[in-house]
């Protein structure tokens, strides 16, 4: 019996995922900066256009060969994409951002609790959920309640986002069907961003900060995440993007001048930890799956 041959180069990987978490929050935080500008929703149809160009440009998708059942999946998964983007940013513009991804994080966070099938699973839902009642700091009222709902309708998006996008990759070769998807996310958020950026869409400056957005949010993570899985097993990388909302509060402290509470950090470590425990949770639920009868 052949034994399976070791990831190499994992060092190397690690740095890239976590160049990736790094570059997606400093766009979050230039998106933040251009709120006042081309307010959030005009921020997500930028982003998602200038992704849309650039993945386009590098999958040069085929329009031709796929399935009826294909193309559904494509446009459901633009659908989410715009919903998820747009909630995220509309949360960004009343939350700070690391409190913003720590609440958004709860939506893959329950899939995996889900995906795990054990009652020791949801430990790691009880421990989240107290990381969540401690974001609330000195209490639920400091933070705005309508921020808290449109970043959980984000989790929500996240864990859809997640099926959605295993069905296109499916259904399509390399990034053929998240460029495609990018696309019709881009055009349904096309109205909205219109009419919440007016026009400022005018002014080339802000254009072009919109597409350096959509580069650091986008285009270089999907990149560095897409070399990385390369090299890592799934669990590594899963356990790795839970650090996300650390490298949120960072970015936002250091790019924002958002100051956390000790007890927002407590939530933020607690979320993290549970994040971490439900993907092992689930790794060794599919390695128990998988494993043949003696």
């Amino acid at each position: 019996m052949s034994t399976p041959t070791p990831r190499t180069g994992a060092g190397p990987a690690t740095l890239l995922v976590v160049a990736g978490l790094a570059c997606q929050e400093v766009g979050a935080s230039l998106a933040v900066l251009l709120f006042p500008q081309v307010g959030p929703l005009g921020m997500v149809m930028l982003r998602l256009f200038f992704s849309a160009l650039v993945l386009l440009a590098i999958a040069r998708p085929s329009l031709r060969g796929h399935s009826r059942a294909a193309w559904v999946a494509v446009v459901q998964f633009g659908l989410v994409l715009a919903v998820m983007n747009g909630l995220f940013y509309l949360a960004l513009e009343r939350l700070p951002l690391g409190v913003t991804v720590t609440i958004e994080v709860l939506g893959p966070l329950v899939l995996s609790i889900v995906a795990a099938r054990r009652a020791s699973a949801w430990l790691w839902a009880l421990l989240a959920f107290a990381g969540v009642v401690a974001l609330g700091g000195g209490g639920w009222d400091d933070l705005d309640l309508v921020g808290v709902l449109f970043a959980l309708g984000a989790a929500a998006s996240w864990a859809f986002y997640i099926l959605a996008s295993a069905r296109v990759g499916r259904a399509f070769p390399k990034l053929d069907g998240l460029a495609l998807a990018m696309a019709v996310g881009a055009v349904v958020s096309l109205p909205f961003g219109i009419l919440d950026a007016g026009p400022a869409l005018l002014q080339i400056q802000l254009v072009a900060l919109g597409a350096a957005v959509a580069v650091l949010s986008s285009t270089i993570p999907y990149a560095f995440e897409l070399i990385a899985l390369r090299r890592l097993p799934a669990s590594a990388f899963a356990i790795l993007m839970s650090l996300a909302p650390a490298t949120a509060a960072l970015a936002g402290f250091v790019l924002l001048g958002q100051e956390l509470a000790w007890l927002e950090l407590v939530g933020i470590g607690l979320v993290i930890a549970a994040s971490i425990g439900a993907v092992r949770a689930s790794a060794r639920a599919a390695r128990g799956t998988a494993e043949p009868l003696a």
